[in-house]
């Protein structure tokens, strides 16, 4: 693949409209790993969610080359003993509904009240460069679990997740509110200043890149 053609190792609609948001500002071609004729099927079965980014960039790296990226993602219930983690895309099977998934995770948490309710959405990235140097961000969102599910915005755990700052839920949010605070908007941000690095500098004066 061209430099200038950023593979991201998923095959999720609703990452793809963050992400090419987020990194318009390399003035890339950011395709899924499906757009790319990389549709594979990929363990993860690391034990972090670092672990998990790099064995899903690698994957993908090894069938196209260039650049390319993954992400491992979950939210992080600490009154549920940080589930669903590392496992939240596979929580109760890959092909459960969320709505199903968030009202479990709900009602599993039913008594605990106020900051029991913790909670955070942790995003790793691995980058694989043409010449298999791996780049690595991580970020977290923090904020609550919410007492009801709320909001048409987001995906996945997105509308049980509260943000007291907002006093909504990330499903509640704007694209770009939540693209500014978001766990995956930080990481990307995060890793699209290294990328500027790597292509020489910066590409776009807007950015906050130091």
């Amino acid at each position: 693949m061209n430099e200038e053609t950023i593979i991201f190792a998923t095959g999720n609609e609703g990452k793809m409209r963050e992400i090419r948001e987020i990194l318009k500002d390399l003035g890339a071609n950011v395709l899924s790993m499906k757009e790319a004729g990389a549709d594979l099927s990929i363990v993860e079965d690391g034990t972090t969610f670092l672990e998990n980014a790099e064995i899903k960039a690698r994957a993908v790296w090894e069938k196209t080359g260039g650049i390319v990226l993954a992400d491992d993602s979950g939210l992080v219930v600490d009154c549920l003993d940080g589930e669903p983690g590392i496992y939240s895309a596979r929580y109760m099977g890959e092909d459960t509904s969320y709505e199903i998934k968030n009202q479990n995770l709900l009602n599993r948490a039913a008594k605990a009240s106020g900051e029991e309710r913790s909670a955070r959405f942790v995003c790793s990235i691995a980058a694989i460069l043409p010449d298999g140097r791996v780049l690595h961000t991580e970020e977290a969102m923090e904020g609550l679990l919410a007492d009801a599910p709320a909001g048409e915005e987001g995906f996945g755990y997105d509308p049980i997740f509260y943000l007291p700052e907002f006093k909504k839920t990330a499903s509640q949010l704007t694209m770009e509110q939540k693209n500014q605070i978001s766990h995956r908007g930080k990481a990307l941000e995060t890793m699209k200043c290294k990328l500027m690095e790597y292509y020489g500098g910066k590409k776009d004066e807007n950015t906050d890149c130091q």
